[in-house]
């Protein structure tokens, strides 16, 4: 399934930013290469998770188990360019599905394991997948169930070990024709819409995005990589092929879990990992913060949010870790402020390098990037000081939403360049900095949350009449949900638990749920019906 437009393919291949290795060539060269090579490791939690006691596999069996799921799904009759749909954990199951979906022929999509009802639908309706992969049952609900009731032919996690230990055709999976542009990913983005979209990411897309992270965290050759993000959007899925660019070792972790987090970082010989800001702080503040050692750890990626100068400082000064500041979108746009491009600390935080800039080359060696900034005419902002939204072209760019051709006019300028939907400022001139969101949503523990669907779904409640989303700050997840209520009858409000009560039992996810709620006789609004966010954020700060 190849999306790009004949031009993207030109240009990038042109340049030499595309390739035709795909990222199971990647992968089958250290299998060849390093075979007793660890490939993948279970997180220690995984019996609590899942039910089932923690395993780990070198590239050797890891490799035959994933040709032998690869022809377990060609038996049930996968066919070329067909979409899988799978909902797991950070388990090792998750991690082959990728990668023997794609040695079939097909696509996987993976599901954020706490979507329910309303999002399944929503990849249904959009996909029009056959098959689900997932559990019978995790933390009170029931996928496989909800997968049944919406037509998916639905096999639990088990299924994929069972395919696992049958035997490889290899000759028949030899014969299926897979192309480096051949959609690899379809993960799932929220905006401003209601419903998430899906994100086809290609071969090519992937492997240019992981030669930036490999070079922006200075990655070497059997790296152990520490997966603490779920692998089922840009976050999690670009940190484990970080791993396999490298011919590393993916280490498993999610939820987060902070002993064990501490244990693997400590113990298991952690190289590389992604953090929120939240949990860097976190680890700081911890009592027994003295008798931590990291010494193995060269590099935490951190995003979601800004990290604090302080602890890019402290994580140097204890355990001689660098902290890369990334800023990330499901759409395959990554800007990453490592120690090579950006090496005072003082500047780290806040400053993105410009890539793209006529003339700059970057120490890390980044390039094929072009960002810009653009103001509400569509000029171009160039002067320190001005903000703009940021527009991005380059290798990693997805190709426009999946099957939502009426969005390719919202979503690319006339130049092709990726609408962020985010305000970043001009800091100088080779340097940006974030500046704020355009697209409105919450960003809670590395999800995003479209403040819009939330609103949405809180006006299903009886008893609320309006209804309003905004993010506020959390010490942990970064940031929550407050909604704001218009009650239909202000005698007898709805509580936050009536209104979390009610959208569980619509088959919300829990990281969609508000956490605070606040009561207004009116929604204030602008002329044209719009609801004045800054203006809820004013009055919650009086509260």
């Amino acid at each position: 399934m190849i999306l790009h437009s004949a031009e993207a393919l030109q240009r990038y291949t042109r340049s030499g930013h595309w390739g035709q290795r795909t990222l199971l060539d990647y992968f089958h060269d250290t299998a060849r290469q390093e075979p007793e090579r660890l490939a993948v490791v279970d997180p220690a939690d995984r019996p609590d998770l899942v039910g089932s006691a923690a395993q780990k596999f070198s590239y050797r069996e890891f490799s035959a188990m994933v040709d032998a799921i690869a022809t377990g799904l060609l038996d049930l009759g996968l066919q070329k360019d067909e979409i899988v749909v799978v909902q797991l954990p950070n388990v090792w199951e998750l991690i082959a599905m990728f990668l023997a979906v794609s040695r079939a022929g097909g696509v996987l999509s993976p599901m954020p394991i706490q979507w329910r009802d309303t999002e399944f639908q929503n990849v249904k309706n959009i996909t029009q997948a056959r098959f689900f992969f997932g559990l019978p049952e995790f933390k009170g609900a029931e996928p496989m169930a909800i997968a049944q009731k919406l037509g998916f032919t639905a096999f639990p996690m088990a299924r994929i070990d069972e395919m696992a230990r049958g035997a490889a055709d290899k000759a028949r999976l030899d014969a299926i024709p897979i192309d480096a542009n051949d959609i690899f990913t379809l993960c799932w983005s929220s905006g401003t819409e209601a419903l998430s979209k899906g994100c086809p990411m290609s071969h090519n897309n992937w492997i240019f995005q992981m030669g930036v992270i490999v070079k922006a965290a200075d990655l070497r050759a059997g790296d152990r990589v520490l997966a603490t993000a779920p692998v089922v959007n840009m976050t999690g899925v670009a940190t484990w092929l970080a791993s396999v660019a490298v011919g590393g070792t993916t280490l498993l972790h999610h939820p987060l879990n902070m002993p064990l987090l501490l244990q693997q970082m400590m113990h298991e010989d952690v190289h590389f990992t992604l953090l929120v800001p939240a949990v860097l702080n976190m680890i700081l503040k911890l009592p027994q913060v003295d008798q931590l050692d990291f010494s193995n750890v060269r590099c935490i990626a951190a995003g979601s949010a800004q990290p604090s100068r302080w602890s890019m400082e402290e994580f140097k000064r204890r355990w001689n870790i660098e902290i890369v500041h990334g800023w990330g979108q499901t759409e395959g746009t990554a800007i990453f402020a490592g120690a090579k491009d950006v090496p005072e600390f003082s500047k780290r935080a806040d400053h993105f390098p410009w890539w793209g800039c006529p003339g700059v080359e970057w120490p890390s060696g980044i390039r094929g990037v072009e960002l810009k900034l653009l103001d509400e005419l569509g000029a171009e902002c160039t002067q320190p000081g001005q903000v703009g939204e940021l527009v991005y072209r380059g290798p990693n760019v997805f190709a426009g939403y999946y099957r939502r051709p009426d969005l390719a006019e919202s979503t690319f300028t006339p130049d092709g360049f990726y609408r962020t939907g985010d305000f970043f400022i001009v800091r100088d001139a080779h340097h940006i900095g974030f500046f704020d969101r355009k697209k409105d949503i919450i960003i809670r523990g590395g999800f995003n949350v479209s403040a819009a669907e939330v609103e949405n779904l809180v006006l299903t409640h009886p008893g609320v009449q309006e209804a309003a989303a905004i993010a506020v700050p959390d010490e942990i997840m970064g940031e929550k949900t407050c909604i704001f209520v218009v009650p239909k009858d202000k005698s007898h409000p709805p509580t936050l638990e009536d209104i979390v009560t009610h959208l569980k039992g619509i088959g919300v996810a829990a990281y969609k749920l508000p956490e605070r709620l606040e009561y207004l006789d009116a929604i204030p609004r602008n002329p044209v019906g719009k609801i004045l966010k800054a203006q809820l954020r004013q009055i919650l700060s009086k509260r």
